[in-house]
């Protein structure tokens, strides 16, 4: 069966009934995991950060891809060696390994939406692109 997770409160900093707000990195952000395997979501993982003002997210490099929509604010993205600005309602697409983070350039809080493949167990994770294997090794 479906399940629905209610919007409760005001504000760019959304919340909603049932979902546990958790730390996230640094500097007070935030990560509220919307849909998941606790959902019975087999397929995918629906997430929702929150990166507080002149705040970052932690700098990233990981197998599975992102899709991710700005809900609130402006911010500056990482995309390997390259540099966007963001802003409400754009979309960003991850590719796997590809080095990312976003940095807030705003007093308000930054929020967005993340949706991610599930994590597979231990034993079927893929490994690391040679050239990354060959980088962390030396």
């Amino acid at each position: 069966m479906g399940v629905i997770h209610r919007r409760v409160g005001d504000g760019p900093d959304w919340r909603w009934d049932g979902v546990d707000v958790t730390s996230y990195v640094t500097n007070n952000a935030t990560k509220q995991v919307l849909i998941g395997a606790e959902d019975g979501a087999a397929n995918f993982v629906l997430r929702f950060f929150t990166i507080p003002p002149r705040g970052f997210s932690s700098l990233d490099q990981h197998g599975h891809d992102h899709g991710v929509m700005i809900m609130n604010g402006r911010a500056k993205v990482m995309l390997g060696e390259e540099f966007q600005e963001v802003q409400a309602g754009d979309i960003v697409y991850i590719p796997g390994w590809e080095r990312h983070q976003f940095e807030n350039l705003t007093d308000e809080p930054f929020t967005f939406l993340c949706i991610i493949p599930p994590k597979k167990p231990q034993a079927d994770m893929p490994t690391q692109p040679a050239e990354l294997e060959q980088s962390t090794s030396r």
